[in-house]
């Protein structure tokens, strides 16, 4: 068995205790040198799929506000807002355009 305990630290990094059984300590061992490397990458999964289930319940059962907006519709809510036109003039810009490796550029066409 492995104890371990959560030190803070002020970097990028904490040094985190966590206890496991020996057998799933030899799991690890087997599978990948850098134990801290496994774990991290484990947690990181876990954490994602956890969000995932959150945003899964959140669709299947939205908050009240969520669900009178998606039963107006986007269409009748946009409706109510003010017209933006005229508020960009698209002549009054510079034409640019992303080239790889040399970034934004003036774009001659």
């Amino acid at each position: 068995m492995i104890i371990l305990f959560f030190i803070p630290i002020m970097t990028s990094t904490a040094r985190v205790t966590v206890t496991l059984s020996g057998e799933l300590v030899e799991e690890i061992d087997r599978l990948e040198r850098n134990r801290s490397r496994f774990v991290t990458e484990a947690v990181r999964h876990e954490l994602a799929r956890r969000r995932h289930q959150t945003l899964l319940r959140s669709i299947n059962s939205p908050h009240a506000d969520t669900a009178d907006l998606v039963e107006t519709g986007m269409a009748d809510w946009t409706a109510d807002l003010p017209d933006d036109e005229g508020l960009v003039d698209p002549a009054g810009g510079t034409a640019v355009r992303w080239i790889e490796g040399e970034g934004w550029m003036r774009d001659a066409g």
